[in-house]
């Protein structure tokens, strides 16, 4: 088993591209998986004083790999996580307000506290699963600053570039569209950007992927904009280097390694 999980993975991203510090909130199970990713979080820097640990299974999915590709079998719908809703109160809140974005998802439960973390002004990154529903793309999308899809890989350019129109003008300020070895697509409202897959020199594991491809371009990204450098060049660059960031994590086995055996 590897530790992982979209938010969590964005958490040790962060880290590894350089960010002064990166914390990951949610809340654990108290089986051996869940104790597993809270060490694993812990070995990588991450910080994780604000999160819960609760008794009950931690969330975990089943997967499998063919030909370096992962396929997903089934998972315990987030276990204990996905039956007790992370509340975020005042205390939270300026936690929050020392980083730099918060990352979140459609598998994290957290649509409701949305609000409150724009309200507090800490720009919120989202990463929409490929089988969000229409409505609540509606709903979440006005919530966020920077739009996440990933898309299947034989959706035609036209199509991508129509869903990225339609979202960004729901009121994120940036979207994008992965599309495996295809390549991303983005959108900053006016400028269509086209990132091209690098080639992957050895092939392990495509879990984390596109994690790690948002969380590179979202650190390049904003260093980038602190520096005054024009949103265009920011977002070229960025592109360029999270491709490049998400090929090495192809190279590597489970998000970002940490196996263990288990019976």
């Amino acid at each position: 088993m590897y530790p992982g999980g979209n938010a969590a993975n964005f958490a040790v991203y962060a880290k590894r591209c350089g960010a002064a510090r990166a914390a990951y909130m949610g809340i654990f199970g108290n089986d051996i998986a869940g104790e597993h990713v809270i060490s694993s979080l812990c070995a990588e820097g991450i910080e994780c004083v604000a999160c819960k640990q609760m008794i009950g299974e931690n969330g975990a999915a089943s997967v499998t790999v063919v030909d370096g590709d992962r396929i997903f079998l089934g998972s315990n719908e987030g276990g204990i996580r996905g039956d007790a809703r992370f509340v975020l109160d005042r205390f939270d809140l300026e936690y929050i307000r020392q980083f730099d974005v918060v990352h979140t998802g459609s598998y994290c439960f957290t649509e409701r506290e949305l609000p409150k973390i724009r309200k507090v002004g800490v720009p919120v990154s989202f990463d929409f699963s490929d089988d969000s529903a229409s409505d609540y793309i509606r709903d979440v999308a006005p919530l966020v600053d920077f739009a996440f899809l990933s898309l299947p890989e034989d959706m035609q350019d036209d199509e991508v570039r129509t869903r990225l129109e339609a979202l960004q003008a729901l009121g994120p300020r940036f979207a994008s569209a992965t599309r495996g070895a295809a390549g991303c697509i983005a959108f900053d409202g006016r400028t269509f950007y086209t990132q091209r897959a690098k080639s992957v020199s050895e092939l392990k594991d495509s879990m984390g992927a596109g994690d790690s491809f948002l969380t590179a371009f979202l650190m390049s990204f904003l260093d980038a904009e602190k520096r005054g450098i024009t949103q265009k060049e920011a977002i070229t660059d960025a592109l360029d280097s999270s491709a490049a960031f998400a090929a090495t994590i192809c190279g590597m086995e489970g998000s970002w390694g940490h196996g263990k055996s288990y019976e």
